[in-house]
């Protein structure tokens, strides 16, 4: 069953309402990881925030982030991910299905991904939203209508940056918030294991995201 927890809290993403520092609890301290979770306000569910340092640049995390084909090599549980519009080189609409263990129905979801940089701090945010439409409901998979959190990049020294994830999602369907709770930490934590792996393949090592400064 932890398993289907797990996938619940991956890779859509929207920014959510900046929580106070005090209401954040620490739950995992792992491998360099720092797992929190927090109350979301008017929800059961709690909002998860993960925090690292990762051994790359800015670009190299972004040039991951937005090859969203590549989900299925290191996001958990994807069962697919297409690319649905490339508005620009930093924005772009995707669709994904998640596998669940039967006899749960897989979940999907529309995301609307954009990258902005601070001119002065060179600090990167990745707002990623569930959005409404683009590719139909389909049966027998339950769509993810509420996923809210973003992405934030920071410079922490050459080829160094530190990474900081927020994520709310209701995966909808029956699970109940107690349940989900109860292992809100474990899927963010997999999710930025993969990442700092992932960031070291040539095809990121090498690019260059052509409108960041690292």
């Amino acid at each position: 069953m932890h398993k289907v927890l797990l996938i619940t809290l991956l890779l859509t993403a929207k920014m959510i309402p900046v929580l106070a520092q005090n209401a954040w609890t620490l739950e995992v301290e792992k491998e360099g990881i720092k797992i929190y979770t927090g109350v979301f306000p008017n929800s059961g569910i709690k909002a998860v925030k993960a925090q690292c340092n990762v051994k790359a640049t800015a670009s190299q995390v972004v040039a991951l982030l937005m090859d969203v084909e590549s989900a299925t090599d290191w996001v958990y549980h994807t069962k697919s991910c297409s690319l649905i519009r490339k508005v620009s080189p930093a924005e772009l609409y995707y669709y994904s299905e998640i596998s669940l263990p039967w006899p749960l129905q897989n979940r999907d979801f529309v995301a609307h991904l954009k990258v902005s940089q601070n001119a002065v701090t060179k600090v990167v945010t990745i707002d990623g939203p569930a959005v409404k439409g683009h590719v139909a409901e389909k049966k027998g998979i339950v769509r993810i209508q509420d996923s809210k959190g973003k992405w934030v990049i920071s410079p922490a020294g050459t080829d160094n940056v530190n990474i900081e994830y927020t994520i709310h999602v209701d995966p909808g369907g029956t699970l109940p918030p107690w349940l989900i709770n109860m292992f809100a930490a474990e899927g963010p934590l997999r999710i930025i294991k993969n990442l700092k792996i992932q960031v070291q393949k040539p095809m990121y090592k090498n690019g260059v995201v052509s409108y960041l400064v690292n």
